[in-house]
């Protein structure tokens, strides 16, 4: 009998589709539950349920013609309002979280596997931090652990020119959901509430806002809503109440950019005194920084088929400190400033880490040259 719970949400939706004579969802649903049987070990049961969509299709469709899902398209620009990110075999680096945000992050997936036995509404979770905190690659992994696809819309997207359209749009995004066995991904979510400054909009925003929060309340227990946004503070307070779990990413800490460095920089033949130098540089950096600097090594190793050393990684790491956020890297106060200054902001940030040897690799220079330099002596004479 528990073995059956495990399948009863896909059979209710089923039963529901058909009520409602929504064909597509009693498909989708249908050939979910094949899979999950299929998994289970039921391949008989799973052979039985695909033969008969096949002869469905085939009664309904020409001949070869396979059964696709229909995405949801702006009414007016007929531009599709959501795309499919394949996550299976996907291979990524792991995720790096704290302790406290993995416990969340594995509340959720429990609750989600577990949703078959449990009469709540849509399960939620609002991801909210800087750009490159790794909200994007997190749902994709969650789209891997709970063996379902995963779909983004990007709110940018689903706001209309057109007086009630971006409501419109909001409800086929959420209609896909409902008869879709999938994740939707609502990434950029604070574009809902990008308006807010406008008080020629304000009333679009608040229909908008409505029309958001009315659907995500409609949604059933099979549906699974995942938002991410870089400026929570854009948010209404009444989008905040709707998602169950929350999950604040930011910048990683010294202990969480050592793992980042270990799992990306191989198979660069750092050792573990360079990378503790490169930790401590790459602060304030975000775990996407992080890796791209990584690839730029990679690249330039096969571009001249030798390691990147010390001083090419530091030049990286300087060059991605220019932009955006660079009040917050240590590496952005060094730019423009000659070796002495480097060295000594250097030595005065640690003495220990940032020994004259160590010095000298950074720079490029003997270790005699870079005594001289945190000294102040610019000639080698």
């Amino acid at each position: 009998m528990k073995d059956d719970i495990r399948f009863m949400s896909e059979l209710f939706r089923i039963i529901n589709g058909a009520l409602r004579l929504d064909l597509d969802k009693v498909r989708n649903y249908t050939a979910f539950l094949a899979d999950k049987l299929e998994k289970a070990g039921d391949k008989a049961s799973a052979i039985r349920l695909r033969r008969m969509l096949d002869e469905h299709d085939h009664q309904l469709r020409p001949a070869g013609a396979a059964f696709a899902k229909t995405l949801p398209v702006d009414a007016e620009s007929r531009f599709p309002l959501i795309e499919r990110v394949n996550v299976k075999g996907l291979s990524e680096p792991p995720v790096i979280l704290s302790q406290e945000q993995w416990d969340t992050v594995n509340e959720f997936l429990s609750i989600a596997k577990s949703h078959a036995q449990a009469d709540t509404a849509a399960i939620s979770l609002l991801m909210c931090g800087p750009p490159g905190t790794g909200k994007s690659r997190l749902a994709r992994y969650i789209g891997q652990e709970l063996g379902l696809e995963l779909y983004v819309a990007r709110l940018d997207g689903l706001i209309s020119s057109f007086l009630g359209s971006t409501s419109k749009n909001i409800r086929a995004l959420f209609d896909f959901a409902a008869r879709t066995p999938c994740i939707l991904f609502l990434d950029e979510f604070d574009a809902i509430a990008k308006l807010r400054g406008d008080t020629q909009e304000l009333g679009e925003l608040k229909r908008v806002v409505n029309s958001f929060i009315q659907n995500l309340d409609t949604l059933g227990t099979q549906s699974i809503v995942i938002a991410a946004t870089n400026h929570e503070e854009l948010l209404d307070s009444a989008i905040w109440r709707r998602f169950s779990y929350r999950l604040a990413l930011s910048f990683p800490s010294v202990e969480e950019r050592q793992l980042m460095w270990g799992q990306f920089v191989l198979p660069l033949q750092f050792t573990p005194r360079e990378i503790e130098l490169l930790v401590d540089l790459s602060e304030g950096f975000s775990g996407s920084d992080i890796r791209e600097v990584c690839l730029r090594l990679h690249r330039r190793r096969i571009a001249t088929k030798r390691n990147p050393d010390l001083k090419e990684a530091f030049q990286v790491l300087q060059n991605m400190a220019i932009g955006e956020g660079e009040e917050r890297r240590f590496l952005a106060r060094l730019r423009g400033k000659d070796e002495h200054t480097v060295s000594t902001m250097l030595r005065q940030r640690s003495a220990k880490l940032y020994s004259h040897s160590a010095l000298a690799h950074l720079l490029g220079v003997s270790k005699a040259t870079a005594y001289r330099r945190a000294k102040g002596v610019i000639s080698d004479g």
